[in-house]
């Protein structure tokens, strides 16, 4: 019987069936059975209802904070689990398409401690962290990645979702420079 080899994946939002596939290209020339552990982090709900009362009252910069509605902060909550369930089904969907052994789940607590967490409790050995680009965050090293590799003791690979490693390289679409 062959060892496995854990992966652990962060993501930001559902994986694309090119996605996968470059992620599962990553380990094809492994001898180990390769195993993918998925974590994809529910979304703030309140924040999201803070950001989009900013959005709309952004034009009064002396309004006063109006108090979240509890009502409202639950249903959101409800919708971003629900959402970020499905988003994990469809990221599991590609990867086991894409010929991998997957399993995962929604995580609703900081991303990164998830991420420590699952790595010990998994046995991973290494992890990989797949987002939308956050060029600010990551120039100030405050990105999940960065925060990542102060904080767990595997390798850590940062991939942007929605583009194939050329595009990453800086042929493409993805990021230069700064």
């Amino acid at each position: 019987m062959s060892e496995t080899y854990t992966v652990v994946l962060l993501v930001e939002q559902a994986l694309s069936s090119a996605d996968a596939a470059q992620v599962r290209s990553l380990h094809e020339e492994l001898d180990a059975e390769v195993h993918y552990h998925v974590l994809l982090p529910v979304e703030d709900a309140a924040a999201r209802i803070e950001a989009a009362m900013g959005a709309v009252s952004a034009d009064t910069m002396t309004a006063p904070r109006i108090p979240l509605d509890p009502d409202a902060v639950e249903t959101v909550r409800e919708e971003s689990e629900k959402q970020s369930s499905r988003d994990l089904k469809a990221t599991l969907d590609a990867l086991k398409a894409a010929g991998a052994a997957a399993d995962g789940r929604v995580v609703d607590d900081d991303p990164i401690h998830a991420l420590a967490a699952a790595v010990a409790e998994v046995d991973g050995r290494e992890a990989i962290i797949l987002t939308r680009s956050h060029v600010v965050s990551e120039f100030f090293h405050l990105d999940w990645t960065s925060r990542a590799r102060r904080k767990i003791g595997v390798p850590v690979l940062h991939l942007l979702e929605h583009e194939n490693f050329d595009e990453q390289a800086g042929s493409g679409e993805g990021v230069t420079g700064l």
